[in-house]
């Protein structure tokens, strides 16, 4: 597994290096063998320490877990406890969709990020016809997935929305975080093939 342990505006001991590969090691090693790759950023927020920990567990299958606390090992710790719980929740889907992943289908697609219309971005919106600027352009690939392990990849990732193309009949699907803690699911009927 390549790791990578950084701290933004921190510095990272050698001690704390090895706490995080041994940890993630045993995670990793407990649930389905090892990742790919994993990264720990630690950052100070406010008079708290947060951690956030991103691992590459499978083919388009990434994890994501924060912790917060006084001191770094704790917020380390909390992150991995969480990330260990939802690996242990999703172990038994993650281990079928890996053996369904073989015949995995995806589409190219653009992705963009559009500036926010605040007051200063104003005047580059209204100079561009009311069209907000881009700011990034990257492409992407849209999965074809069920809309069980589009939740399970959206839950994963801790995302607050995903595409995704239904694999029980070919059109394009949403799944979505509501403000409630719901699930939403976006299913257009255009998109149905008969």
């Amino acid at each position: 597994m390549q790791l990578s342990v950084q701290g933004r505006q921190i510095d990272v001991s050698d001690a704390f290096r090895n706490h995080v590969e041994d940890a993630l090691g045993t995670i990793f090693n407990k649930y389905f063998g090892d990742a790919i790759e994993a990264s720990v950023t630690l950052s100070r927020e406010a008079h708290l320490l947060k951690a956030v920990v991103t691992a590459h567990v499978g083919r388009n299958i990434q994890l994501t877990a924060q912790g917060e606390a006084e001191a770094p090992y704790t917020a380390f710790d909390m992150a991995a406890d969480r990330l260990s719980k939802r690996l242990r929740r999703h172990k038994r889907r993650l281990r079928d969709h890996h053996k369904a992943e073989s015949g995995l289908e995806s589409i190219p697609a653009q992705q963009y990020i559009l500036a926010g219309t605040a007051a200063e971005n104003e005047e580059d919106v209204q100079a561009d016809g009311g069209q907000p600027a881009v700011v990034a352009e990257m492409t992407t690939e849209i999965p074809t997935l069920t809309v069980g392990e589009a939740v399970m990849r959206m839950d994963l990732a801790e995302l607050p929305a995903m595409m995704f193309r239904n694999k029980a009949h070919g059109g394009l699907n949403m799944v979505y975080r509501r403000p409630d803690g719901n699930i939403g699911w976006v299913d257009p009927r255009g998109n149905q093939s008969e």
